[in-house]
């Protein structure tokens, strides 16, 4: 009787510890697992991404802190020109964006990159 109660346990025990939470599971990015990059727009999508992740105190709001005021179209579109967004963003040029935190996901990278080579027009 011990050895089957011990059994059990062990079992029990082993059955518990080898699970593990995984994020991409419980939290996907989207439901549909595609990214639609078309139509994305500078003030539909740029804009308030900039906006919240770039434009922020102490970072790209002026030229004074860091160079670059990312607040209007032509501050952005200077450093679309200048080829330093998309390096930045995709943490593979000298300086990755945001600037000590993590790396924008994917699908928002697509998206910008999409409306990089679209040009980067002004709508």
């Amino acid at each position: 009787m011990k050895k089957t109660i011990l059994a059990i346990a062990v079992i029990a025990v082993g059955a518990v510890s080898c699970y593990k939470d995984n994020s991409e599971d419980m939290y996907p990015a989207n439901n549909t697992g595609t990214c639609d990059t078309t139509n994305v727009t500078f003030s539909g999508f740029v804009k308030p991404l900039i906006d919240s992740k770039c434009a922020t105190a102490g970072c790209h709001i002026g030229t004074a802190a860091t160079g670059y005021d990312l607040t209007t179209y032509n501050g952005v579109a200077g450093v679309v020109n200048n080829g330093k967004l998309l390096p930045a963003i995709n943490h593979t040029g000298p300086q990755p964006m945001p600037e000590g935190g993590a790396k924008l996901d994917d699908c928002t990278i697509a998206k910008i990159t999409a409306w990089v080579n679209a040009g980067a027009p002004n709508n």
